[in-house]
């Protein structure tokens, strides 16, 4: 299958990339930066936002499918209209562009952000947080997450043709950071294992970028059996801690001590239960395998 991956550079998207071009699909690879891979998938420089430049990456990709990654990454990298306009500007124009061009899939990425946590008044409803749990985004990038989900729900209203869905990948971990990299924070992941307040800020999550390519990969591969216009969590099934998280949950976000309980079996705060039932998705790397006992302190 043909295959456009925006943002095909970045720390997920290389993954994603090699990931699709190792199941046998002609990917290419778009971004605001020179790139390359190894895969053989190929790399295309563009500006998705210049209306010619996004017209003339679809023609060159011919895309049966599009897996859209592109835009600002964190929360604090840019201004905060910066990030609104680049990552709702972006989706719009992304997924808009593949169902006009008759793409049977199109998938974007979201984030667990949307849902409103590190703020004092935060109160989860229930936990594990699952997709039908209320998003309550407080902060611009969260929000611009918050609105590509609403962009994917938005186009799948009008598109029959092509099916339309937002993955919300967890605390993305690359290859190099498993190796002992610094993160996307600064920290190694072992130092996120040994200190549970780095980690708590991020509802103790984390995700291999090997097992959310999987998902991307599934998407595209099976669009029937996605739900059209739905979004799925994707978060590794233990959370980042040596031992259960309901007690540090409990302390770190004091308004989800009345339902952090329901975590005292090691489950994570984040469900990935429904890309499982609809896909078969189920992620395969888990920490204690992946860190060396050396480098846990």
């Amino acid at each position: 299958m043909r295959v456009l991956v925006t943002g095909g550079a970045g720390r997920l998207g290389r993954s994603v990339v090699s990931g699709l071009a190792a199941r046998g699909h002609d990917v290419t690879s778009v971004d605001i930066v020179e790139h390359t891979h190894a895969s053989g998938a190929v790399g295309v420089r563009a500006d998705l936002l210049d209306p010619a430049a996004r017209a003339d990456a679809f023609e060159r990709a011919r895309p049966e499918a599009v897996v859209h990654l592109a835009g600002i990454a964190v929360p604090f990298a840019r201004p905060d209209v910066e990030t609104l306009q680049v990552n709702t500007g972006l989706a719009w124009a992304v997924l808009g562009e593949a169902v006009e061009r008759g793409a049977r899939c199109a998938v974007a990425a979201s984030s667990p952000t949307v849902y409103g946590y590190n703020t004092p008044s935060w109160r989860p409803r229930y936990l594990p947080l699952d997709e039908e749990h209320p998003v309550e985004p407080w902060h611009a990038y969260g929000l611009s997450k918050a609105i590509v989900e609403q962009t994917v729900r938005a186009l799948a209203r009008t598109s029959s043709a092509c099916t339309l869905c937002a993955v919300r990948p967890g605390y993305v971990v690359a290859p190099e950071e498993w190796a002992g990299a610094p993160t996307q924070q600064g920290h190694t992941m072992a130092d996120r294992v040994a200190d549970p307040a780095l980690a708590a800020v991020s509802l103790f999550n984390y995700v291999d970028a090997g097992d959310v390519a999987d998902l991307f990969a599934r998407i595209v591969e099976h669009p029937e059996r996605v739900e059209h216009g739905g979004v799925y969590n994707a978060v590794a099934a233990d959370p980042l801690a040596v031992g259960p998280v309901d007690g540090l949950m409990a302390r770190s976000h004091p308004g989800s001590a009345p339902v952090a309980g329901a975590l005292a079996d090691g489950r994570a705060v984040f469900s990935s239960a429904k890309a499982r039932r609809d896909l078969g998705w189920a992620p395969t790397a888990t920490w204690r395998d992946r860190l060396r006992s050396d480098r846990v302190r």
